[in-house]
């Protein structure tokens, strides 16, 4: 697998807590801000502002964010509806790029809030992380619980990522001034589950599973901060993995040249061998008597009288019964004493020895 954030995320899932989550990053839109339709158009193509601690943020939810965060001591905001008709109206004027929520109603803003995460073509949450985040959020440990909720966070797509993170944000101001508007963290995020959390079927609509998704976005609610933010250790990890494929490419190339140096060599003992170039013997490399001469043809592998070596030349040392070895120099005058008989050569010793024919059988 290629070393990237989201395949390091998905490895600690699975080892630490169990939980496996597919691949479902798809390919980037063409980004057009055209600044007109709001509601019901991916967010690639709605117009966005940039947020420093959140990235690129639809205009729309910034607008409508900060003009309920002057108003958020409302009774009820997110919960009690708003009226119908005034909505009609406003959602015709913001999709013809008219700013007309200065004069609206609280309640109308935070439905249309609602009405515009419910209205995407692909929901805030991808669909392929829902069963990962319920299976999180039923881990028995807290510490575990979070830990897999914050890993999961930082596997949605960039633009996801930054809208929900504003988002969440903005919904854990509101709770904290729950004295005053009676929105508790639980409250939004059962408001909130249709929008970003809808049940895919009847078996997930069931009060056990329903439970379970309004725990996850409350959670979120809660600690918006660690949303998104992925932990130290799996950033200590993903340096280690990036190390190891790095050094693995090094020593990979370093085998192929290794290997490649050792097939040049192999082939040029192959061909050595394969032209048959005799070895030079320290024997051969010495000059003989004819050859010094001139008279006679130059060594060659036989055996015949003329070419065959003089062993006073080629021996380089002689048998003595007193030193072991001395050096054949030295040797001559030992033996050419009167005492000793004279050294024979061995063209001497084959001239002096009696030849027979051989009687054939």
């Amino acid at each position: 697998m290629k070393i990237t954030d989201s395949n390091v995320i998905r490895f600690h899932l699975q080892v630490l807590y169990g939980i496996s989550v597919k691949n479902f990053e798809k390919k980037k839109g063409r980004l057009i801000c055209n600044g007109a339709k709001v509601f019901g158009v991916p967010l690639e193509n709605l117009a966005r502002k940039y947020i420093p601690e959140f990235g690129l943020v639809p205009s729309f939810l910034v607008d409508a964010c900060s003009f309920l965060l002057d108003r958020i001591c409302t009774v009820g905001l997110f919960r009690k509806p708003g009226s119908l008709h005034r909505i009609k109206v406003l959602r015709a004027k913001l999709n013809h790029g008219e700013a007309s929520l200065s004069t609206a109603l609280p309640y109308d803003v935070a439905t249309l809030i609602k009405q515009f995460c419910r209205e995407l073509p692909e929901p805030l949450f991808p669909s392929e992380l829902h069963v990962a985040l319920l299976k999180a959020q039923a881990l028995s440990n807290l510490q575990d619980r979070m830990a897999a909720l914050q890993l999961l966070s930082c596997l949605l797509p960039a633009k996801n990522s930054s809208c929900v993170h504003y988002l969440f944000d903005f919904l854990h101001k509101v709770s904290q001034r729950c004295s005053d508007n009676l929105m508790t963290s639980t409250n939004l995020a059962t408001v909130f589950v249709p929008c970003l959390l809808p049940p895919p079927n009847k078996t997930e609509m069931s009060e056990g599973r329903l439970e379970l998704r309004v725990l996850v976005l409350r959670n979120f609610v809660e600690c918006p901060h660690l949303f998104g933010v992925i932990p130290k250790a799996v950033l200590d990890s993903m340096e280690y993995f990036m190390n190891i494929h790095h050094l693995r490419d090094v020593f990979k190339k370093k085998g192929n040249q290794k290997r490649h140096s050792l097939k040049v060599k192999r082939y040029v003992k192959t061909v050595s061998w394969v032209q048959g170039k005799p070895k030079a013997s320290p024997a051969a490399s010495l000059p003989t008597q004819s050859s010094m001469s001139g008279d006679g043809p130059k060594l060659k592998r036989s055996l015949g009288l003329r070419t065959f070596p003089n062993i006073q030349l080629f021996r380089s040392c002689m048998p003595n019964a007193e030193q072991g070895f001395i050096p054949a120099a030295d040797a001559l005058e030992y033996f050419n004493t009167p005492d000793k008989t004279s050294v024979l050569t061995a063209m001497e010793r084959l001239q002096l020895k009696n030849w027979r024919r051989r009687s054939s059988p």
